[in-house]
């Protein structure tokens, strides 16, 4: 796809951070790194790969959340400069291993920021981040929660090195091409898990006019402070964090796991009576889904408060190289295991649609307040179940209007299922994998891209024809009810299956907590209570 005219803030052809072999003509210098998991659990090694310019450098480990805690730290480290292969991306950095860092017995599970620096001939300071969670010694013996950190969408949208699973291929910035493989030997892009307060998120609060084109503050503040492009659509910063941040306020505690362990160790959520996930959790694998599947088969709880689930992913090469081919066809395990296939969860090839394991499925949705993509909604969702015990004593009534602007709860990528309405009450029809028991609590309106209205003059940040692409190259394995399909919908839904499983349904749900929203706090505490209770009444 291409388009006939672009801004100076247009996203196409953004270049993606990339590793220098020497300091710059005027001595600018820099500093990166990366660790070899992204999960680790107390008293083990984390080995930290390191490329820099600079002749020294510097690395803090910082354990992130309410009040950040530094716990270790060395200065005056030699610097080296090393080759990156220009695919990166796809193979890993192969940077020898710089240093160790050793993880004590005392280091509770949390989300540890990797922050390495370096001083610039003007004395400015460079800094960049990378991470690594540490899991519980004892699973479940000081929080009944686990919050899964959604490490697979973070490596489907880390553009490091040049490209990630939406674009960054060929050298024609006006074409969008994608690598079907994101390497996790290598650094992360700049925002992904560290930026300033208030950095634009991807759903829009404005109104816009009549005749108005589509505007993308994200991108916009992006390009130009310095930031990766794709900072607000993956990551601890945009999503995890603040939602920790919220939580270790009111006295919540939550032990971190990552969809890699989820993949790696079936047994990763035992201990734990509800699993927790945040954000954008659009890409998954098999066994990731397995696990949490088994989870709630024996009755453990899931709260989402999450959006987007859309895409099955493979991790390859013991879990460093995450694989999306996004079609069939092209995916060379499918032929041999057409139920592996890298693509749309609801892909006849596959058959597993989100909604048989959350509720609600990802292509069901998708944007609401993006760009072109219904940009006068409310935001918000309209409640029909009121007197469900997610809304307990948050004094809703049937038709109210939940996280509305300006909050816009229901905002940029939202989920759902194919439903119908009777007697002026939502059900689900069942089409598409719903759970016979499935209770559609609000909904929202959502479309499943942004229309053309300016004759390819104004870039699009999801144009419709991309996911019509998808569906057309689906062929015969696209399912019937997304052909031709241009509107969809938002929902939050909760439904049981051995365990509990609440559903909020949208990428948002963390602004209604950032702007202390009281609608929004108290269905958040009334999950989370009942779902880490021994004895869940249900959400």
């Amino acid at each position: 796809m291409s388009i006939k005219a672009e801004s100076a803030w247009a996203p196409r052809g953004w270049p993606a951070e990339r590793a220098s072999a020497a300091p710059g003509p005027d001595g600018r210098v820099e500093a990166y790194c990366y660790t070899d998991r992204f999960s680790y659990a107390p008293g083990e090694r984390v080995d930290l790969h390191v490329h820099a310019t600079a002749a020294t450098y510097d690395v803090a480990v910082i354990r992130d959340g309410l009040q950040p805690e530094r716990v270790w730290a060395r200065s005056g480290l030699p610097g080296a400069a090393h080759p990156t292969p220009e695919n990166a991306y796809a193979v890993g950095c192969g940077w020898p291993v710089a240093l160790s860092i050793e993880i004590g017995a005392d280091w509770h599970s949390g989300f540890y920021l990797v922050v390495i620096g370096a001083e610039q001939p003007d004395g400015e300071r460079w800094e960049r981040e990378h991470f690594f969670v540490v899991r519980s010694a004892a699973p479940g013996r000081d929080t009944p929660y686990a919050l899964v950190v959604t490490t697979s969408t973070l490596l489907a949208y880390n553009d490091w090195g040049g490209a990630n699973h939406y674009r960054g291929i060929g050298d024609d910035p006006r074409e969008e091409i994608s690598t079907p493989l994101s390497h996790l030997h290598r650094p992360i892009s700049r925002g992904h898990l560290r930026k300033p307060a208030g950095a634009p998120r991807e759903g829009n609060r404005d109104n816009p006019p009549i005749g108005f084109t589509p505007r993308y503050p994200a991108y916009e503040w992006a390009r130009l402070h310095g930031y990766g492009r794709h900072h607000a659509d993956a990551g601890w910063a945009t999503y995890e964090r603040p939602f920790v941040v919220w939580g270790e306020q009111h006295g919540y505690s939550f032990d971190l796991l990552t969809q890699h362990d989820l993949d790696e160790r079936p047994d990763a959520l035992d201990g734990y009576r509800c699993a927790v996930i945040v954000g954008h959790d659009e890409y998954w694998s098999w066994k990731m889904r397995d696990t949490l599947d088994a989870f709630v088969d024996g009755g453990g709880n899931v709260a989402r408060f999450a959006g987007n689930y859309e895409w099955q992913v493979r991790l390859e090469e013991g879990g460093t190289r995450q694989a999306c081919y996004r079609l069939p066809k092209l995916d060379p395990v499918a032929a041999e295991t057409p139920h592996l296939a890298t693509t749309l969860w609801e892909a006849k090839c596959v058959d597993r649609p989100g909604a048989t394991t959350m509720g609600l499925n990802g292509s069901g949705g998708i944007y609401n307040r993006y760009g072109a993509a219904t940009p006068r909604s409310s935001g918000g969702f309209t409640v029909y179940r009121h007197d469900h015990g997610a809304f307990e004593g948050a004094d809703l009534f049937y038709g109210d209007v939940l996280g509305a602007l300006p909050v816009g709860l229901a905002a940029f990528e939202v989920d759902s299922v194919e439903f119908t309405f009777h007697r002026g009450m939502p059900y689900p029809t069942y089409e598409d994998g719903a759970p016979e028991n499935l209770e559609i609590l609000a909904l929202c309106p959502a479309v499943l891209g942004e229309v053309d209205r300016w004759g390819g003059s104004a870039p699009l940040g999801a144009n419709m024809e991309e996911f019509t692409a998808t569906i057309a190259g689906l062929g015969d394995d696209a399912p019937e009810r997304l052909v031709d399909r241009v509107t969809g919908a938002g929902m939050i839904a909760c439904f049981q299956r051995g365990g509990t499983v609440f559903n909020g349904g949208t990428t948002e749900w963390v602004v209604g907590l950032t702007m202390a929203d009281p609608f929004t706090e108290r269905i958040t505490h009334n999950v989370l209570r009942r779902l880490g209770a021994h004895e869940d009444a249900g959400a």
